[in-house]
């Protein structure tokens, strides 16, 4: 930036002092991060569903934001404290391995369901809604409601006999690439956070426990629905789709 300046401007600065400059200005050097671009023609709609369902929750419902989340053997690399001058070495396992984690965090208790395959597969999905099944008997919930994203082994066939099996399941789908909608998002970014960056497992099996124990113990996990759900565009949607349901009701007493 120092040779630009001098080049464009004719002002001859060092390094350091564009450097200063910066900082004054409010600027720092950081490392990017990687975005998609959220521009699903569907998004407000979906999040508006998604938010109209955590509004009606009332005794005997549940809402659920499921995701899944890889381990694997080779760590992730990433910041900790170390001593000033030495640097941390992270070994890599030679042979890496992995593991799936399905979860499904509710989003009034913070708890979160989970289950672990060997692979990243329709059948994990699966058996994270057998598993939620089990967890939230019918006789105590008669309408659990699953909020997923995009990825194929949501929407596979046999995931819709399934639901077609069990009716007091509901599936709604989050916005293409809108992973702020999420919020067990932020539990599992804990989860690299604590378990998986750095590590210094060698087995799987040791790794697949510390983070079943963390999801275990450390919990609740309460967060609030990200802002993108009360933007205005999505208030207003949330408040046709209440007048759509209320209409037919209203109708149907006019009939009676």
């Amino acid at each position: 930036m120092a040779i630009e300046l001098y080049k464009r401007r004719r002002i001859a600065v060092s390094g350091e002092t564009v450097r200063r400059w910066l900082h004054e200005m409010g600027w720092e050097w950081k490392r990017a991060k990687v975005v998609v671009k959220d521009d699903d023609p569907e998004r407000v709609e979906k999040l508006a569903r998604i938010r109209l369902a955590f509004e009606q929750l009332r005794a005997g419902a549940a809402l659920f934001f499921a995701d899944e989340l890889d381990i694997s053997l080779l760590p992730k690399v990433g910041y900790q404290w170390m001593p000033k001058g030495e640097q941390v070495e992270v070994m890599t396992p030679g042979t890496n391995e992995k593991r799936y984690l399905a979860g499904a965090l509710e989003l009034t208790t913070g708890t979160i369901t989970h289950c672990v395959w060997y692979r990243k597969q329709t059948g994990l999905f699966l058996d994270l809604l057998d598993t939620l099944d089990r967890t939230y008997p019918a006789p105590l919930f008669f309408h659990l409601t699953v909020v997923a994203d995009n990825a194929k082994i949501h929407h596979a066939q046999k995931v819709q006999k399934w639901l077609a099996a069990h009716p007091r399941f509901e599936v709604l789908y989050l916005p293409t690439y809108c992973p702020r909608a999420n919020p067990i998002e932020w539990a599992f970014g804990d989860v690299h956070d604590k378990y998986t960056r750095n590590h210094t497992r060698k087995r799987i099996w040791h790794l697949v426990q510390d983070v079943k124990q963390h999801l275990r113990i450390n919990g609740p996990w309460r967060y609030a629905l990200s802002e993108i759900y009360y933007t205005p565009e999505v208030t207003a949607a949330v408040a046709a789709l209440q007048a759509t349901l209320s209409a037919p009701a209203e109708t149907s007493q006019l009939a009676a």
